[in-house]
Protein backbone atom coordinates (compact mmCIF):
# COMPACT_ATOMS: atom_id res chain seq x y z
CA UNK A 1 0.00 0.00 0.00
CA UNK A 2 1.26 3.49 -0.83
CA UNK A 3 0.82 4.72 2.75
CA UNK A 4 2.93 1.78 3.99
CA UNK A 5 5.56 2.71 1.42
CA UNK A 6 5.45 6.32 2.63
CA UNK A 7 5.77 5.16 6.25
CA UNK A 8 8.91 3.21 5.33
CA UNK A 9 10.74 6.29 4.06
CA UNK A 10 13.07 8.34 6.23
CA UNK A 11 11.61 11.46 7.90
CA UNK A 12 11.71 14.36 5.45
CA UNK A 13 10.26 17.84 5.78
CA UNK A 14 10.36 19.13 2.21
CA UNK A 15 7.61 17.09 0.54
CA UNK A 16 6.46 19.88 -1.72
CA UNK A 17 3.21 21.82 -1.90
CA UNK A 18 0.37 19.69 -0.52
CA UNK A 19 -3.40 19.68 -0.90
CA UNK A 20 -3.79 22.23 -3.70
CA UNK A 21 -7.45 22.17 -4.86
CA UNK A 22 -8.21 20.28 -8.06
CA UNK A 23 -9.66 22.06 -11.07
CA UNK A 24 -11.51 20.78 -14.12
CA UNK A 25 -11.82 22.01 -17.68
CA UNK A 26 -15.35 22.41 -19.04
CA UNK A 27 -16.60 19.61 -21.29
CA UNK A 28 -16.14 21.87 -24.32
CA UNK A 29 -12.54 22.66 -23.40
CA UNK A 30 -11.87 19.02 -22.52
CA UNK A 31 -12.99 17.84 -25.97
CA UNK A 32 -11.11 20.60 -27.77
CA UNK A 33 -7.89 19.87 -25.88
CA UNK A 34 -8.18 16.13 -26.51
CA UNK A 35 -8.35 16.86 -30.25
CA UNK A 36 -5.24 19.02 -29.96
CA UNK A 37 -3.40 16.27 -28.07
CA UNK A 38 -4.43 13.67 -30.65
CA UNK A 39 -3.11 15.91 -33.44
CA UNK A 40 0.18 16.39 -31.60
CA UNK A 41 0.54 12.62 -31.30
CA UNK A 42 -0.11 12.25 -35.02
CA UNK A 43 2.42 14.91 -35.98
CA UNK A 44 5.23 14.03 -33.56
CA UNK A 45 8.07 11.65 -34.37
CA UNK A 46 9.51 11.03 -30.89
CA UNK A 47 7.08 11.15 -27.98
CA UNK A 48 8.02 10.70 -24.32
CA UNK A 49 5.38 10.27 -21.60
CA UNK A 50 6.20 11.19 -17.98
CA UNK A 51 3.93 9.41 -15.48
CA UNK A 52 3.21 10.21 -11.84
CA UNK A 53 1.03 8.92 -9.01
CA UNK A 54 -2.10 10.47 -10.55
CA UNK A 55 -2.33 7.74 -13.19
CA UNK A 56 -2.75 5.06 -10.49
CA UNK A 57 -5.47 6.63 -8.34
CA UNK A 58 -8.24 4.95 -10.35
CA UNK A 59 -6.61 1.62 -9.40
CA UNK A 60 -7.22 2.47 -5.73
CA UNK A 61 -3.68 3.65 -4.98
CA UNK A 62 -3.71 7.15 -3.42
CA UNK A 63 -1.47 9.88 -4.75
CA UNK A 64 0.76 11.87 -2.43
CA UNK A 65 0.04 15.60 -2.78
CA UNK A 66 -3.59 15.73 -3.92
CA UNK A 67 -6.44 16.87 -1.64
CA UNK A 68 -6.68 13.29 -0.31
CA UNK A 69 -3.05 12.35 -0.91
CA UNK A 70 -0.95 10.35 1.52
CA UNK A 71 1.24 13.26 2.58
CA UNK A 72 -1.61 15.77 2.53
CA UNK A 73 -3.55 13.62 5.00
CA UNK A 74 -0.40 12.78 6.97
CA UNK A 75 0.01 16.49 7.68
CA UNK A 76 -3.48 16.41 9.22
CA UNK A 77 -2.73 13.24 11.19
CA UNK A 78 -4.96 11.10 8.94
CA UNK A 79 -4.64 8.08 6.63
CA UNK A 80 -6.29 7.50 3.23
CA UNK A 81 -9.68 5.78 3.47
CA UNK A 82 -9.07 3.83 0.25
CA UNK A 83 -5.69 2.15 -0.09
CA UNK A 84 -5.45 -1.08 -2.08
CA UNK A 85 -2.34 -3.24 -1.70
CA UNK A 86 0.31 -3.08 -4.41
CA UNK A 87 -0.09 -6.84 -4.85
CA UNK A 88 -3.83 -6.59 -5.56
CA UNK A 89 -3.82 -3.46 -7.72
CA UNK A 90 -4.30 -3.92 -11.46
CA UNK A 91 -3.29 -1.52 -14.25
CA UNK A 92 -5.63 1.37 -15.04
CA UNK A 93 -7.01 2.32 -18.42
CA UNK A 94 -4.12 4.79 -18.70
CA UNK A 95 -1.50 2.07 -18.17
CA UNK A 96 -3.06 -0.12 -20.85
CA UNK A 97 -3.44 2.77 -23.31
CA UNK A 98 0.22 3.73 -22.87
CA UNK A 99 1.28 0.16 -23.61
CA UNK A 100 -0.85 0.24 -26.77
CA UNK A 101 0.58 3.59 -27.88
CA UNK A 102 4.09 2.19 -27.48
CA UNK A 103 3.17 -0.88 -29.52
CA UNK A 104 1.67 1.37 -32.24
CA UNK A 105 4.85 3.48 -32.29
CA UNK A 106 2.91 6.57 -31.23
CA UNK A 107 4.95 6.77 -28.01
CA UNK A 108 8.68 6.01 -27.99
CA UNK A 109 9.47 6.04 -24.26
CA UNK A 110 7.86 6.27 -20.82
CA UNK A 111 9.54 7.88 -17.82
CA UNK A 112 7.84 6.90 -14.55
CA UNK A 113 8.17 8.23 -11.01
CA UNK A 114 5.87 5.46 -9.75
CA UNK A 115 6.97 2.53 -7.60
CA UNK A 116 3.64 0.66 -7.72
CA UNK A 117 4.59 -1.88 -10.42
CA UNK A 118 1.53 -1.20 -12.60
CA UNK A 119 3.60 -0.58 -15.73
CA UNK A 120 5.12 -4.06 -15.21
CA UNK A 121 1.67 -5.57 -14.74
CA UNK A 122 0.47 -3.95 -17.97
CA UNK A 123 3.18 -5.84 -19.87
CA UNK A 124 5.16 -2.76 -20.93
CA UNK A 125 8.66 -3.83 -21.98
CA UNK A 126 11.68 -2.59 -20.03
CA UNK A 127 13.09 -1.37 -23.35
CA UNK A 128 10.57 1.48 -23.29
CA UNK A 129 10.53 2.31 -19.57
CA UNK A 130 12.68 4.26 -17.12
CA UNK A 131 11.76 3.85 -13.43
CA UNK A 132 13.38 6.79 -11.70
CA UNK A 133 12.30 6.10 -8.11
CA UNK A 134 12.48 2.31 -8.16
CA UNK A 135 9.83 -0.40 -8.06
CA UNK A 136 8.20 -2.35 -5.23
CA UNK A 137 8.48 -5.52 -7.33
CA UNK A 138 12.16 -5.24 -8.33
CA UNK A 139 15.38 -6.13 -6.51
CA UNK A 140 18.92 -5.15 -7.51
CA UNK A 141 22.27 -6.84 -6.89
CA UNK A 142 24.72 -4.71 -4.93
CA UNK A 143 27.68 -5.96 -7.01
CA UNK A 144 26.68 -6.62 -10.63
CA UNK A 145 23.72 -4.18 -10.49
CA UNK A 146 21.42 -6.55 -12.35
CA UNK A 147 17.72 -6.21 -11.55
CA UNK A 148 15.16 -8.98 -11.14
CA UNK A 149 11.36 -8.93 -10.95
CA UNK A 150 9.71 -10.33 -7.82
CA UNK A 151 6.32 -12.04 -7.68
CA UNK A 152 5.46 -10.11 -4.51
CA UNK A 153 6.26 -6.62 -3.18
CA UNK A 154 9.56 -6.08 -1.39
CA UNK A 155 9.28 -6.01 2.39
CA UNK A 156 11.54 -2.98 2.80
CA UNK A 157 12.19 0.35 1.08
CA UNK A 158 15.35 2.44 0.94
CA UNK A 159 17.71 -0.05 -0.75
CA UNK A 160 17.94 -2.51 2.15
CA UNK A 161 19.45 -6.00 1.82
CA UNK A 162 17.07 -8.95 1.61
CA UNK A 163 19.89 -11.47 2.08
CA UNK A 164 18.92 -13.31 -1.12
CA UNK A 165 21.91 -14.24 -3.34
CA UNK A 166 22.10 -12.64 -6.79
CA UNK A 167 20.53 -14.81 -9.49
CA UNK A 168 22.75 -13.64 -12.35
CA UNK A 169 24.24 -17.13 -12.70
CA UNK A 170 20.80 -18.42 -13.72
CA UNK A 171 20.72 -16.04 -16.70
CA UNK A 172 23.71 -17.68 -18.39
CA UNK A 173 26.15 -15.11 -17.07
CA UNK A 174 29.05 -15.60 -14.71
CA UNK A 175 27.76 -16.23 -11.16
CA UNK A 176 27.87 -13.20 -8.89
CA UNK A 177 28.57 -13.21 -5.15
CA UNK A 178 26.37 -10.20 -4.53
CA UNK A 179 23.17 -9.93 -2.54
CA UNK A 180 19.82 -8.51 -3.61
CA UNK A 181 18.53 -5.21 -2.23
CA UNK A 182 15.11 -3.64 -2.63
CA UNK A 183 15.10 -1.18 -5.52
CA UNK A 184 12.98 1.54 -3.94
CA UNK A 185 14.72 4.87 -3.36
CA UNK A 186 14.62 6.81 -0.11
CA UNK A 187 14.70 10.62 -0.12
CA UNK A 188 18.48 11.05 -0.24
CA UNK A 189 19.33 8.28 -2.72
CA UNK A 190 20.70 9.07 -6.16
CA UNK A 191 18.49 8.09 -9.06
CA UNK A 192 19.47 4.88 -10.91
CA UNK A 193 22.10 5.89 -13.44
CA UNK A 194 20.90 4.14 -16.58
CA UNK A 195 17.25 4.97 -15.95
CA UNK A 196 18.14 8.64 -15.53
CA UNK A 197 20.40 8.70 -18.59
CA UNK A 198 17.77 7.07 -20.80
CA UNK A 199 15.10 9.42 -19.45
CA UNK A 200 17.24 12.50 -20.07
CA UNK A 201 18.35 11.45 -23.55
CA UNK A 202 14.85 10.53 -24.71
CA UNK A 203 13.45 13.76 -23.24
CA UNK A 204 16.12 15.80 -25.03
CA UNK A 205 15.50 14.37 -28.50
CA UNK A 206 11.71 14.25 -28.11
CA UNK A 207 9.60 16.63 -30.16
CA UNK A 208 6.75 16.05 -27.69
CA UNK A 209 6.72 15.34 -23.95
CA UNK A 210 3.43 14.50 -22.23
CA UNK A 211 3.15 14.67 -18.43
CA UNK A 212 0.36 12.61 -16.86
CA UNK A 213 -0.75 12.71 -13.24
CA UNK A 214 2.23 14.54 -11.76
CA UNK A 215 2.75 17.98 -10.23
CA UNK A 216 6.42 17.77 -11.30
CA UNK A 217 7.64 18.91 -7.88
CA UNK A 218 10.33 16.28 -7.26
CA UNK A 219 13.67 16.96 -8.96
CA UNK A 220 15.38 15.93 -11.11
CA UNK A 221 12.41 13.86 -12.34
CA UNK A 222 10.08 16.85 -12.54
CA UNK A 223 12.49 18.89 -14.64
CA UNK A 224 13.11 16.26 -17.33
CA UNK A 225 10.17 17.41 -19.50
CA UNK A 226 11.90 20.79 -19.76
CA UNK A 227 14.70 19.10 -21.73
CA UNK A 228 12.17 18.68 -24.53
CA UNK A 229 11.31 22.38 -24.40
CA UNK A 230 14.99 23.41 -24.31
CA UNK A 231 15.66 21.52 -27.52
CA UNK A 232 12.67 22.96 -29.37
CA UNK A 233 9.97 20.37 -28.62
CA UNK A 234 6.44 20.76 -27.27
CA UNK A 235 5.15 20.08 -23.76
CA UNK A 236 1.69 18.86 -22.74
CA UNK A 237 0.63 18.57 -19.09
CA UNK A 238 -2.45 16.65 -17.95
CA UNK A 239 -3.11 16.94 -14.22
CA UNK A 240 -5.94 17.89 -11.88
CA UNK A 241 -3.73 20.28 -9.91
CA UNK A 242 -1.53 23.11 -11.19
CA UNK A 243 2.10 22.11 -11.79
CA UNK A 244 5.24 24.19 -11.51
CA UNK A 245 5.78 23.98 -15.27
CA UNK A 246 2.28 24.92 -16.50
CA UNK A 247 3.60 28.26 -17.77
CA UNK A 248 6.11 26.46 -20.00
CA UNK A 249 3.58 24.04 -21.50
CA UNK A 250 2.05 24.32 -24.97
CA UNK A 251 -1.12 22.62 -23.71
CA UNK A 252 -2.47 22.11 -20.17
CA UNK A 253 -5.40 19.73 -19.61
CA UNK A 254 -7.18 19.70 -16.26
CA UNK A 255 -9.19 16.49 -16.35
CA UNK A 256 -9.08 12.83 -15.37
CA UNK A 257 -6.17 11.15 -17.18
CA UNK A 258 -8.14 7.97 -17.95
CA UNK A 259 -10.87 9.97 -19.68
CA UNK A 260 -8.41 12.16 -21.58
CA UNK A 261 -6.53 9.20 -23.02
CA UNK A 262 -9.73 7.28 -23.77
CA UNK A 263 -10.98 10.25 -25.78
CA UNK A 264 -7.65 10.55 -27.59
CA UNK A 265 -7.72 6.85 -28.48
CA UNK A 266 -11.22 7.27 -29.94
CA UNK A 267 -10.00 10.18 -32.06
CA UNK A 268 -7.03 8.12 -33.25
CA UNK A 269 -9.36 5.16 -33.94
CA UNK A 270 -7.26 2.86 -31.76
CA UNK A 271 -8.64 0.05 -29.59
CA UNK A 272 -7.99 0.10 -25.86
CA UNK A 273 -6.61 -3.27 -24.70
CA UNK A 274 -7.85 -4.88 -21.52
CA UNK A 275 -5.57 -6.08 -18.76
CA UNK A 276 -4.20 -9.58 -19.37
CA UNK A 277 -2.61 -11.57 -16.57
CA UNK A 278 -0.57 -13.45 -19.19
CA UNK A 279 1.34 -10.23 -20.01
CA UNK A 280 1.96 -9.40 -16.34
CA UNK A 281 5.72 -9.65 -15.67
CA UNK A 282 5.09 -9.90 -11.93
CA UNK A 283 2.80 -12.89 -12.46
CA UNK A 284 5.37 -14.45 -14.81
CA UNK A 285 8.00 -14.12 -12.07
CA UNK A 286 6.15 -16.82 -10.10
CA UNK A 287 7.42 -19.42 -12.58
CA UNK A 288 10.57 -18.01 -14.17
CA UNK A 289 13.39 -15.54 -13.64
CA UNK A 290 12.66 -12.11 -15.14
CA UNK A 291 15.76 -9.97 -15.71
CA UNK A 292 14.67 -6.31 -15.48
CA UNK A 293 18.08 -4.74 -16.17
CA UNK A 294 18.26 -2.02 -18.81
CA UNK A 295 20.24 -3.39 -21.74
CA UNK A 296 23.74 -1.92 -22.10
CA UNK A 297 23.22 -2.15 -25.86
CA UNK A 298 20.13 0.07 -25.59
CA UNK A 299 22.03 2.60 -23.48
CA UNK A 300 24.93 2.85 -25.96
CA UNK A 301 22.55 3.05 -28.91
CA UNK A 302 20.53 5.84 -27.30
CA UNK A 303 23.68 7.75 -26.39
CA UNK A 304 24.70 7.82 -30.06
CA UNK A 305 21.28 9.11 -31.11
CA UNK A 306 21.37 11.79 -28.40
CA UNK A 307 24.84 13.02 -29.38
CA UNK A 308 23.95 13.06 -33.08
CA UNK A 309 20.71 14.99 -32.65
CA UNK A 310 21.78 17.41 -29.93
CA UNK A 311 25.21 18.31 -31.34
CA UNK A 312 25.86 22.04 -31.15
CA UNK A 313 22.86 22.86 -28.99
CA UNK A 314 25.00 23.43 -25.88
CA UNK A 315 26.72 26.26 -27.70
CA UNK A 316 23.37 27.80 -28.56
CA UNK A 317 22.29 27.63 -24.91
CA UNK A 318 25.39 29.67 -23.98
CA UNK A 319 24.40 32.18 -26.65
CA UNK A 320 20.92 32.42 -25.14
CA UNK A 321 22.38 33.04 -21.68
CA UNK A 322 24.74 35.76 -22.92
CA UNK A 323 21.98 37.52 -24.84
CA UNK A 324 19.67 37.46 -21.83
CA UNK A 325 22.34 39.04 -19.64
CA UNK A 326 22.24 42.12 -21.87
CA UNK A 327 18.49 42.55 -21.40
CA UNK A 328 17.17 44.82 -18.64
CA UNK A 329 13.88 44.38 -16.81
CA UNK A 330 11.61 47.06 -18.30
CA UNK A 331 8.53 46.06 -20.34
CA UNK A 332 10.10 46.64 -23.76
CA UNK A 333 13.10 44.53 -22.85
CA UNK A 334 10.87 41.69 -21.62
CA UNK A 335 9.37 41.58 -25.12
CA UNK A 336 12.92 41.55 -26.57
CA UNK A 337 13.79 38.68 -24.23
CA UNK A 338 10.87 36.63 -25.55
CA UNK A 339 11.93 37.33 -29.15
CA UNK A 340 15.48 36.21 -28.34
CA UNK A 341 14.15 32.97 -26.82
CA UNK A 342 12.14 32.32 -29.99
CA UNK A 343 15.17 33.03 -32.17
CA UNK A 344 17.33 30.60 -30.21
CA UNK A 345 14.56 27.97 -30.23
CA UNK A 346 14.39 28.23 -34.03
CA UNK A 347 18.19 28.00 -34.25
CA UNK A 348 18.09 24.85 -32.14
CA UNK A 349 15.44 23.29 -34.39
CA UNK A 350 17.56 24.07 -37.45
CA UNK A 351 20.70 22.66 -35.83
CA UNK A 352 18.95 19.44 -34.75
Amino acid sequence: MSCNYADGLSPYEHKGVLGVPEKFDSIEKFEEKCKLLANLLKESKHVVVHTGAGISTSAGIPDFRGPNGVWTLEKKGKKPSINISFADAIPTKTHMILKKLVECNKVQYIVSQNIDGLHLKSGLSRKYLAELHGNMFVEECNLCKRQFVRSSPVETVGKKCSGVPCASGLTGRRPCRGRLYDGVLDWEHSLPENDLLMAEWHSSIADLSICLGTTLQIVPSGNLPLETVKYGGKLVICNLQPTKHDNKADLVINYYVDEVLEKVMNILALDIPGYSEADNYIKQAENKLIDWTISKKDVLSMEKVYKAKCKGVKKLRVLLKSKREDVTSNENDIVKDKIIKLEIKNEIKTEV
